[in-house]
């Protein structure tokens, strides 16, 4: 499975890459949205993108948006991971297509859980 972690944050991309990369993804990643959406044409059958909402260029709310207006990516799992934990940010995103929402800090535990939930359980797929 392939998945796209898009964050400012270099330790954080690091941190994410390393736990995906443990659980057998093959692991893309981005600093910001416009680098996301390129690598999202750049990468096929990209099947889950963990996605920053605060970032520079463009915000992970708005990349998004541009992820589910696309038909070509309309199975890509988005779950956003952040520190936005207020509920209405938590609303807000679902609401614009999110299929989860992770709350920064987590550990691979929770990170786990989320996967399973998403359908993406590693340790039920080929990869």
């Amino acid at each position: 499975m392939r998945a796209l972690v898009v964050d400012d944050s270099r330790s954080m991309r690091t941190i994410i890459q390393k736990q995906l990369k443990e659980l057998g993804f093959e692991v893309y990643e981005a600093e910001n949205g416009q680098q996301a959406m390129s690598r999202l044409h750049e990468v096929k059958n990209i099947h889950l993108v963990l996605l920053d909402w605060n970032m520079p260029e463009m915000d992970g709310l708005e990349v998004l948006s541009l992820i589910r207006a696309e038909p070509a990516y309309k199975e890509v799992r988005v779950m956003m991971v952040t520190t936005e934990s207020e509920m209405s940010r938590v609303a807000t995103a679902l609401e614009a297509g999110a299929s989860e929402y992770l709350m920064k800090p987590f550990d691979r535990e929770a990170l786990l859980e989320k996967l399973i939930l998403l359908g993406l359980d590693p340790s039920t797929r080929t990869l």
